[in-house]
């Protein structure tokens, strides 16, 4: 017999009732800045206790709780990826081992530039509100419909007065960027991007913009969807937040040479993607980027 997490009696632990949150959604309730060790009864099987003296310290900036029990439905990071070998990834991935033995979903963004104070709000009620769409809760959702428009395909207004996909979290950037180009702090308007799905399961999404003649700004987010499915097309939200980081970076100061890429060495970068097509869960789509 298989033994879960919740044979050995190490079970999530709700968040106590006196606790108030950062807002409700959905009949959900959704808590910031909390530690592993304050949502896991006990260790579970299986995690060694270094593992779990860690892992526990760990923390997640927002986790999502049924507003009526407490108890946590998944959590959220965003942030900068720890270095490959580092004390942090070796902490993260004792993090993973406990979430994965207690069945705690965990949404990870990592990101140079977003940062949970800034943007947290809005990614967690997107991703909320995409899951209860998806589960057949959206107000446009049509029972009948075979086929329903996905939550990021919904057409409405969009900020500029145009019509578009209104779940585009990257609109405000891409009206940003025609602002920038007519106050001629951009020598292209349009925002471009690409998104990949690795065998792994973490999702890729880039996004950049020609800041001068042939020089771009370019943003990386990765998705990872650990135990978790939010709603949407994991790829086509890291393409989108990578959009988000892009307006950020364009809302600040204008950026300095030194991190403007050369549109010719982002080419070859896309070429690298595309050379790794045996790494890919999906076929490479963006082919027509790698043509100079």
């Amino acid at each position: 017999m298989t033994r879960t997490a919740t044979d050995d009696g190490a079970r999530l632990r709700p968040v106590p009732a006196g606790d108030v949150p950062l807002f409700v959604r959905a009949g959900q309730a959704v808590h910031a800045g909390r530690r592993l060790g304050e949502l896991v009864s006990r260790r579970p099987e299986g995690i060694t206790g270094h593992q779990w003296s860690s892992a526990t310290r760990e923390g997640f900036d927002h986790v999502v709780c049924a507003a009526d029990s407490g108890v946590p439905l998944f959590a959220v990071t965003i942030g900068p990826a720890a270095p490959a070998g580092s004390a942090g990834q070796r902490a993260e991935r004792m993090r993973e081992a406990v979430c994965a033995a207690v069945g705690l979903p965990v949404l990870r963004i990592d990101s140079p530039t977003l940062r949970s104070a800034g943007y947290g709000r809005r990614i967690v009620t997107y991703v909320i509100d995409a899951r209860a769409y998806a589960a057949g809760a959206g107000p446009d959702a049509d029972p009948d419909d075979a086929t329903p428009v996905g939550y990021r395909d919904i057409v409405g207004r969009l900020p500029d007065g145009r019509t578009g996909p209104v779940n585009d979290l990257g609109a405000l950037a891409r009206a940003a960027a025609v602002e920038a180009y007519v106050s001629r702090r951009l020598s292209d308007p349009i925002v471009r991007g690409l998104h990949v799905r690795w065998r792994d399961g973490s999702a890729e999404g880039w996004s950049w913009v020609e800041v001068r003649p042939g020089r771009c700004l370019v943003e990386r987010v990765t998705v990872h969807e650990e135990r978790l499915r939010c709603g949407v097309d994991p790829a086509r939200l890291a393409e989108d937040l990578a959009a988000v980081a892009l307006g950020d970076r364009l809302a600040g100061p204008a950026a300095d040479e030194g991190v403007l890429l050369d549109r010719d060495a982002l080419r070859q970068q896309i070429r690298g993607l595309r050379d790794r097509r045996d790494e890919l869960a999906a076929p490479f789509a963006f082919d027509h980027l790698c043509v100079d």
